[in-house]
């Protein structure tokens, strides 16, 4: 084991690795932050495993959740391993599984439905109708790209990702609205969110859209984020169908436990299930 500096060319090259990866722009985008946040705190000091395990104890007098620290550490472990450097690598915090949600991170339909109307009212026709297109088909906001005009006229799109492709349904209402949304902003084909200028939507603006639309609906911005769309489809299609099993392969899961993360309960569901326990006299 010896001791190393982090360079530029390390994280360019982790960069296009990453992109090789066929990971998605967010994830390269949360990767790298984590390893740049990293190597700002360890301030060009040599690296060993004994200093990463220094950063893992900073992190935890930093008020950040266990889950956030574990991705922290995700991040770092996969740059070390891309150079590696196994060696440096350090464990990650044993989280117990999520009995229930924070209901203070959970966006209900109500709030959902005050969002829509505040884009609408707002005059904000593009947002309000991104936010069904995710929030009626589950997709990731980094596969809005694929709700193209050839997609709504065929009512289901093709979604490639990490070299596989799932396909989704999209309803018959979602695609008319698509289609007359994108015959107002003359788009005879390819994606329908675009900006002004032309180009795909970014995930910041996508968020940053959100976050401002809040004070409006009386919303608390914790609980509106692009993810949370997905959530509430998730939570909403599952209640339909009780299928776990069909339910990530619509949110292209490859792991069922990465589902039940989402059907967890909410705080005041699991209340109401442990009083009616009646185990108290």
């Amino acid at each position: 084991m010896y001791a190393w500096n982090i360079s530029g060319d390390q994280f360019a090259a982790y960069n296009a690795h990453l992109c090789g990866e066929e990971r998605s722009a967010g994830t390269i985008e949360n990767y790298l932050r984590h390893v740049r946040t990293f190597a700002a705190w360890a301030g060009g000091r040599p690296v060993t495993r004994e200093l990463a395990a220094e950063w893992k104890a900073h992190l935890l007098t930093q008020d950040y959740a266990p889950v956030t620290i574990n991705a922290m550490l995700a991040a770092l472990n996969g740059f070390f391993h891309f150079l590696g450097r196994d060696d440096c690598q350090v464990k990650f915090l044993k989280v117990q599984r999520r009995l229930f949600r924070d209901a203070g991170r959970e966006l209900t339909r109500p709030e959902y439905e005050r969002l829509l109307a505040a884009a609408q009212s707002r005059g904000q026709e593009r947002l309000a109708l991104l936010m069904e297109a995710i929030c009626a088909t589950g997709i990731r906001v980094s596969e809005v790209k694929y709700i193209t005009v050839e997609a709504a006229r065929r009512g289901r799109t093709d979604i490639s990702l990490k070299g596989k492709i799932r396909t989704i349904l999209i309803p018959a209402k979602l695609c008319r609205k698509l289609l007359k949304y994108a015959q107002k902003h003359k788009t005879a084909s390819g994606e329908i969110f675009l900006t002004r200028s032309g180009k795909s939507l970014s995930r910041r603006q996508i968020w940053a859209e959100l976050k401002r639309l809040c004070k409006y609906a009386g919303v608390e911005p914790s609980k509106v984020f692009p993810h949370n769309l997905r959530h509430l489809f998730a939570t909403t299609f599952y209640k339909a169908c009780r299928d776990i099993v069909k339910l990530a392969d619509v949110l292209g899961h490859s792991s069922i436990e990465t589902t039940r993360l989402y059907l967890a309960a909410s705080g005041a569901e699991h209340a109401r299930q442990m009083e009616r326990l009646g185990l108290v006299s």
